[in-house]
């Protein structure tokens, strides 16, 4: 395996663009503090009111920062510590490489396209950019044909590509709870909507990231390459995005949201996820 030198490049562009974000979300304060604003459909909305997610609702704010600094404490270092064993050669490495380059890059699209326009606006379409391109060129890379022979005999297909299943569709049902029942009862709107365009989240997991998982989950149970393929990358990439979404609860929680009983659901899932990556990188043939 010789690995791409593209892919250098990439990462450590990625690592300082997203380190400088990500410190600029935490440590950033400016701005006149907690204001109701109402929104073009009649709905007041807190605004957080510093930083630079000022114009972002108090609870969406506090979850970007959550976010943060997974990226910061977490991603980064996975990032480079992958990266460092794909050079030598390491095939759980790229993998793990490869689903951090999905994390980066979900997490850059959701920045550019929810984020209000903010002075890192030119930082999220370069980060968005870059893991788009390490992400296509990391999966192109593989060799379908050689993929399942990597794989043990005892890889737990059944069980991972289950649980895949099952959180994608216990996501979707949340989603359509939020979107359908406006829907049915003229309103229209759902309160989560806030001062928003649209509802970004539920529509990218709904429009795309819950149909990857599901088709690769079934390719998975069918024990097609491409199955094996974009199941452990999807669960590393989980993982990592999950264990965000738990940061994300631990700031509501310290900013004095009720996060019951998110706190124990979003958690128990994460767990889950970083089982289900552990058991399929493991079961790699690492050479």
């Amino acid at each position: 395996m010789k690995p791409l030198k593209s892919i250098i490049y990439i990462v450590i562009a990625i690592a300082l663009l997203s380190a400088i974000t990500a410190l600029c979300g935490i440590l950033s304060s400016k701005g006149p503090g907690e204001y109701t604003y109402t929104s073009i459909r009649g709905q007041e909305v807190t605004i957080y009111g510093k930083g630079i997610y000022q114009h972002m609702s108090a609870d969406v704010a506090v979850q970007g920062i959550g976010h943060d600094f997974v990226t910061f404490f977490v991603a980064i270092p996975l990032l480079l510590v992958s990266l460092i064993g794909y050079r030598r050669g390491s095939l759980r490495c790229k993998y793990l490489l490869t689903g951090t380059f999905g994390y980066f890059f979900v997490t850059f699209l959701f920045y550019t396209t929810m984020g209000m326009y903010n002075a890192m606006f030119l930082f999220y379409i370069s980060l968005l950019g870059l893991s788009f391109f390490g992400l296509a060129s990391m999966l192109l890379s593989f060799n379908p044909d050689a993929v399942v022979a990597k794989f043990s005999n005892r890889t737990p297909v059944g069980f991972t590509a289950g649980f895949l299943l099952f959180s994608t569709g216990s996501i979707a049902i949340l989603w359509l709870g939020i979107v359908i029942p406006p829907l049915l009862d003229g309103s229209l709107y759902p309160i989560n909507l806030q001062h928003y365009t649209t509802l970004i989240v539920q529509g990218l997991d709904l429009g795309l990231l819950l149909p990857i998982a599901f088709v690769s989950a079934i390719l998975f149970l069918k024990k097609k390459p491409l199955g094996y393929l974009f199941t452990t990358v999807y669960f590393v990439f989980l993982s990592i995005l999950m264990t965000a979404l738990s940061g994300k609860i631990i700031a509501m929680a310290v900013s004095g949201v009720n996060v019951f009983p998110v706190v124990f659901i979003i958690p128990t899932f994460n767990l889950f996820t970083i089982i289900c990556s552990v058991l399929l990188i493991r079961s790699i043939n690492n050479h």
